[in-house]
This record gives C-alpha cells, structure tokens and sequence, in this order.
C-alpha cells in the first residue's frame, strides 16, 4: 500500500511520545500490505472498523486511532488523522467520513 502521507504520522509522534514505535509499526506493515478489502486488512491489523467512509485502526492497544480513507483498488491509504481514544470519542473526526 501507498501511504499519503507519512508527515501526519510524524506530527503524531511528535505531539505523543509513547506513540512513535506504534505508528512505526503500523506503517511498516500497511506499506508491506496488498490489501482488496476491510476483511483483508483484518487478517493483518484485527482490531480495524469501518466508520462511513473511513477505516478506524486501533493502535497501541486501545489508546488511539488512526482514522485513514483507504482505496484498495489504488492500493493508496490517506492518512485523515490520528487522535487519542478521547479525541476519537468526540466524534470531531466524522464529518471526514461521512460521504456525499
């Protein structure tokens, strides 16, 4: 998978410092991955959702998440954002995903 971009990724590290080896993780694998569907990317990253148009991966345990739109017929992953589990809660995050 292609990952845009990267640089939201490091704006994360930086804000959470228990947060850069998780996301490091993350992306190493997403970019290794070949993933055609949410079932796919399941076998890999179990803990992962499907919120409108968006897929929510839960990272470091239950901590965060990191909300990306995901076109696997590109195979391109869009990074939207990356919050704390009570940013996430907000809810803030969603008019991101809502589809037209």
């Amino acid at each position: 998978m292609w990952i845009i971009s990267r640089k939201k990724l490091v704006e994360a590290a930086a804000r959470h410092g228990d947060l850069a080896a998780p996301l490091d993780a993350w992306f190493r694998v997403a970019k290794q991955a070949s993933w055609r569907s949410l079932h796919d990317v399941r076998r890999t990253w179990a803990k992962t959702d499907h919120v409108g148009t968006c897929t929510v991966f839960n990272i470091k345990g239950n901590e965060y998440r990191l909300i990306a739109w995901v076109n696997y017929q590109s195979q391109k992953i869009f990074i939207r954002h990356v919050l704390t589990h009570a940013e996430y809660d907000k809810g803030g995050w969603k008019h991101d995903c809502a589809g037209d």
